[in-house]
């Protein structure tokens, strides 16, 4: 079995639910000081279609922060994944969604 070292969850948003986005991941961060928050983007970066703020979420603390995200994103989608050194794999196989499934541009792992 691949050795997962962190989480990545990615909280997807637009124009009118930035605000949203920007509190739900704060949020994490102050309940969840181990948690690291990353920018804010306006745009698409990555694989992400959507805008998106990524939380890094240590491995030990996944089950109680999804569960905590579950009950608080709200209408927030969520693209959540391991970090193991495969990229592709994490982002296509080992994906987990809370909310819709958003259509990844995985061609740059290829």
């Amino acid at each position: 079995m691949t050795s997962i070292h962190y989480y990545h969850a990615h909280v997807y948003y637009d124009a009118e639910s930035m605000p949203l986005a920007k509190q739900l991941c704060e949020s994490a961060v102050a309940l969840f000081p181990a948690i690291k928050m990353g920018r804010m983007h306006q745009k698409p970066v990555g694989p992400h279609p959507d805008w998106s703020c990524q939380l890094t979420i240590p491995t030990a603390m996944m089950g109680e922060v999804m569960g905590w995200l579950a009950l608080n994103r709200k209408a927030l989608v969520l693209f959540i994944h391991p970090l193991t050194g495969n990229a592709l794999q994490e982002h296509r196989d080992a994906a987990i969604w809370m909310g819709k499934v958003r259509p990844l541009k995985l061609d740059q792992f290829l």
